[in-house]
């Protein structure tokens, strides 16, 4: 990908004991991932790279999470122009009838993938006419789903943590609320959030590995 750089002696995340909590035990360790760039000013050129690959698979349901309502309006407004995805924004004070006309797409989205990514082999790059948007929702943590409410969880298959969380429970309720049981997270990082990606490792009881150079592996 453009703009990244990756020091593998700085990136180093050491191997933690397999995740004993109820909780991570529902999610498998080995589909926590992470992209380090080297400089802020390079971070969503390197998003619209990883969507310019992942995005192309059909009716692939992705959630990006982001910490503030401008860094939403930021992210679609880069990733407006990918033809090939169906982009949704989830904030604060969209209407309600909306938020679930949203949130049933995303559903309905995610139903398709796991009827159909059998039938997709490869990498998923080929172009169609007939091919099928990737379905995709940035959203900020104040607006993820609430399913103590009755809101159903959005089940994606990639769950992409632009900004990353601060606080172990920012990440277990993103990942609650929004990740499928056998999907992938992908954190990005910068720089200095380094130490903070360690200390959500070891706190959650999660292994979060490098990223392939080919996201396509591990869709």
């Amino acid at each position: 990908m453009r703009g990244t750089s990756v020091d593998h002696s700085e990136m180093a995340l050491s191997s933690l004991s397999p995740p004993s909590s109820s909780f991570t035990s529902h999610f498998s360790p080995a589909r926590h991932f992470y992209v380090a760039v080297d400089r802020l000013q390079f971070k969503m050129e390197t998003l619209v790279d990883l969507l310019g690959v992942a995005g192309r698979r059909p009716s692939l349901p992705i959630v990006i999470c982001c910490s503030s309502r401008d860094e939403l309006d930021a992210l679609c407004a880069a990733v407006s122009n990918l033809s090939f995805i169906t982009l949704s924004p989830l904030y604060s004070d969209l209407a309600e009838n909306e938020r679930a006309l949203i949130l049933e797409k995303f559903c309905h989205c995610s139903a398709e993938w796991n009827q159909s990514s059998s039938l997709f082999p490869g990498d998923g790059l080929e172009s169609s006419s007939e091919m099928q948007k990737s379905c995709m929702i940035v959203v900020t943590d104040a607006c993820l789903p609430l399913v103590a409410a009755g809101e159903a969880p959005l089940s994606a298959r990639v769950l992409i943590n632009y900004e990353l969380p601060t606080k172990k429970e920012t990440y277990l309720r993103r990942m609650s609320t929004c990740l499928a049981a056998d999907g992938i997270v992908i954190n990005m990082v910068v720089g200095g959030e380094v130490v903070a990606l360690k200390g959500l490792e070891e706190s959650s009881g999660l292994i979060i590995a490098e990223m392939p150079i080919n996201i396509s592996e591990i869709l």
